[in-house]
């Protein structure tokens, strides 16, 4: 495996940028870029003229990741080239929030195949069910292959995303990459790192990812009661104080979801993923210790998999809610995960509106919120 990468700060100079990586092959580019870098006419074009026959995968982003730290309003490419591994590309339009899971069906028949060892996706940050989306793949490729990857970014602003595939760039494609061959190395990890307080809550009213009532009371009267002063920034101020889910005996699942949007009229919450009508929910919030604590422990587990000697590459999917908290010391999350890969780690990711990864090695995979979701890629 042999990699190369960019950060482009111009839009207008991605060409230029491009040629510096010189006259190597590529199988696969990784974009992730700004909302003005994915948009900006002939991007699709200049990377496929640099690398002809590279699969593009990438998204629009909340802050773009590299061994360099955070940026914003920046494009990093990211070009891979394997000795032995087979990919196979995927995309789908999504007509919708409820068409998310037939949008995961459709993926997975087109990724799905022999030899088929994991999947990267990226889809539009709203208007979409992650969860849905990715039980849509598991039901086609099965729940022992592991999906990663996350949902677009648009900076903070959640109003418009974008994706970059084998059919351009657009605001409700969903795009996978398919991976196989012996010889491919798979890492991933996820971690949070952050902490309940308050009650735990019954749901006891909620269609997927709406939550309708809590307690049997509006959903949105309660959370807004409990943030205070705080409520006056719904739902930007969400993401600060995500939900943690817990099962009917309260015990905590591991997942984490996100507020994306309120609902006035009904008193609803819409969440980023699926919700256990049967379960209940409890309140959370992070220091920036904790969180970068988190990302080391997903560093860890993502690295403890690899088992590879070579060159790697590690995708770094972090949830936006976690840059708000660390404000100017987001970029300590990143260090610490560069700490665990060394020199050898070639480090690319961004901050995301969801976050795709199974919990554990040989667990089904979730969507996640809030969490630092890394994956690592390597040859033997």
């Amino acid at each position: 495996m042999r990699i190369k990468q960019i950060i482009n700060r111009k839009p207008a100079e991605l060409a230029s940028a491009l040629s510096r990586i010189g006259d190597e092959t590529a199988d696969l580019l990784l974009i992730f870029g700004s909302v003005e870098h994915l948009t900006f006419p002939g991007l699709h074009e200049s990377l496929s003229n640099a690398f002809p026959g590279a699969l593009l995968l990438g998204c629009s982003t909340a802050g773009e990741i590299t061994a360099d730290g955070v940026d914003d309003q920046t494009c990093t490419v990211t070009a891979i080239k394997f000795d032995h591994a087979s990919l196979h590309q995927g995309s789908t339009r999504l007509a919708g929030m409820e068409d998310s899971f037939a949008a995961g069906e459709r993926l997975g028949r087109q990724i799905a195949g022999a030899g088929l060892k994991a999947v990267l996706v990226f889809g539009p940050g709203v208007q979409i069910n992650g969860s849905a989306l990715v039980n849509g793949i598991t039901s086609v490729i099965g729940s022992a292959i592991p999906i990663t990857g996350g949902l677009a970014g648009d900076g903070g602003a959640f109003k418009e995303t974008f994706t970059i595939g084998p059919d351009g760039v657009a605001n409700d494609n969903i795009v996978a990459v398919g991976l196989s061959g012996d010889g491919l190395r798979f890492g991933h990890g996820s971690f949070g790192g952050w902490e309940p307080f308050g009650p735990a809550r019954k749901v006891t009213s909620c269609d997927g990812n709406i939550l309708h009532e809590l307690d049997g009371e509006p959903a949105l009267e309660i959370y807004r009661r409990y943030l205070g002063e705080h409520a006056k920034g719904l739902p930007a101020s969400g993401l600060l104080f995500p939900f943690a889910m817990l099962g009917e005996d309260h015990s905590a699942v591991g997942l984490i979801r996100t507020i994306l949007g309120i609902d006035e009229a009904s008193g609803s919450l819409i969440l980023a993923g699926e919700i256990d009508p049967d379960g209940y929910l409890r309140l959370m919030h992070a220091s920036t210790d904790k969180l970068v604590s988190g990302a080391e422990s997903a560093a860890e587990a993502a690295a403890a998999m690899l088992q590879g000697n070579g060159e790697s590459v590690a995708i770094l999917v972090s949830c936006v809610g976690r840059k708000l908290v660390m404000g100017d010391r987001v970029d300590e999350e990143v260090e610490a995960v560069g700490e665990v890969f060394g020199q050898a780690g070639v480090l690319t990711g961004f901050y995301s509106y969801g976050e795709i990864s199974p919990f554990a090695p040989g667990a089904s995979c979730k969507l996640h919120n809030q969490t630092m979701t890394i994956t690592c890629l390597s040859e033997a």
